[in-house]
């Protein structure tokens, strides 16, 4: 029997900020779920079970300091990261901590070849939680924590993180800006929040052209997002020849979001996991893990989830 789709996908992460107004609220679980029943893909999907990540696992991307700041804030019961922009309450801490070990898991299984590929719906997201700092609605970076123990785990060398998500994945780049084994490419909108990610941000040191921006303005959409990775990304995959291929999968870049101004729609969120999938299958053996970012329309949200996943089980 082929391996499949991989599904990680804990009720448990719903409960973060719930009861609490904002954006990144408890229902984006969900409606990607409904999304996935509506679509009929669930019985499809391969569950993966849930875990913690230990703080070892943590420290591969964070600093101590920053760790223990962001686990005192929660358990003290503060409203907000003291770092930055982040809602907190006080279960917080564990289910970023479930969110991580969920995308642990999703590794372990697409690298050893149990899924082919797998999708995480997680929350809090990640893409925004630098090693020193959580914002952005961000505590901890799991799909950066996934690409490192990917390489320390299982002996990869090389990791593409392909964002496709409205705002910059500023975390990410941080993380890996000096680092050569870990490329980065990024689409996103500008000017809007975090203000990171120009066109020249490319690397620095030994990581030098190992990060890739495309800032667009307002009303991009296929053209730009698409057209970015089919005349650049695909190019540049070709040299770097990943061994493994994951997903900042943000679909605040759909059109009608909340909080951004792209026009994505859903048939071109199954065609940009496509040509990811075609990158992956030419290079890293199809290995994919996707990571559940952004995306605050929750209809759109569903639907455009839908399309994704759809489209990894093809």
């Amino acid at each position: 029997m082929q391996p499949g789709t991989a599904l990680f996908a804990d009720p448990r992460c719903r409960g973060h900020l719930a009861g609490v107004h904002h954006p990144e609220r408890p229902e984006r679980f969900d409606a990607v779920m409904e999304g996935l029943r509506k679509a009929k893909l669930l019985e499809r999907l391969d569950p993966l079970a849930a875990r913690t990540a230990a703080e070892a696992e943590l420290l591969l991307c964070h600093t101590s300091d920053y760790l223990e700041t962001a686990k005192h804030d929660i358990v003290a019961g503060y409203h907000h990261l003291t770092t930055g922009d982040t809602d907190i309450t006080p279960n917080s801490w564990d289910l970023a901590l479930l969110a991580t070990g969920g995308v642990l898991n999703a590794v372990d299984a697409v690298v050893t070849g149990r899924a082919r590929n797998a999708f995480c719906a997680v929350r809090p997201p990640g893409h925004h939680a630098t090693p020193t700092r959580g914002m952005g609605f961000c505590i901890v970076n799991h799909i950066a924590i996934g690409a490192r123990y990917a390489q320390r785990r299982h002996g990869l060398e090389r990791v593409l993180i392909v964002d496709w998500d409205v705002h910059h994945g500023n975390g990410t780049q941080d993380i890996f800006y000096t680092d050569p084994s870990v490329f980065f490419f990024s689409t996103h909108q500008w000017p809007l929040y975090p203000g990171t990610g120009r066109a020249d941000e490319t690397g620095a040191g030994a990581g030098k052209g190992c990060t890739m921006n495309f800032p667009f303005p307002a009303g991009s959409g296929r053209k730009e997002i698409l057209g970015a990775i089919e005349k650049s990304l695909i190019p540049a995959a070709d040299h770097f020849r990943p061994d493994l291929v994951m997903i900042s999968a943000g679909f605040d870049s759909r059109i009608g979001d909340l909080l951004g101004g792209f026009t994505l729609t859903d048939d071109d969120f199954a065609d940009l996991t496509r040509a990811v999938m075609a990158m992956a299958e030419k290079h890293a053996g199809g290995r994919v893990v996707s990571v559940l970012e952004g995306g605050y329309t929750l209809s759109g949200l569903a639907t455009a989830a839908a399309a994704h996943v759809a489209t990894l089980l093809s």
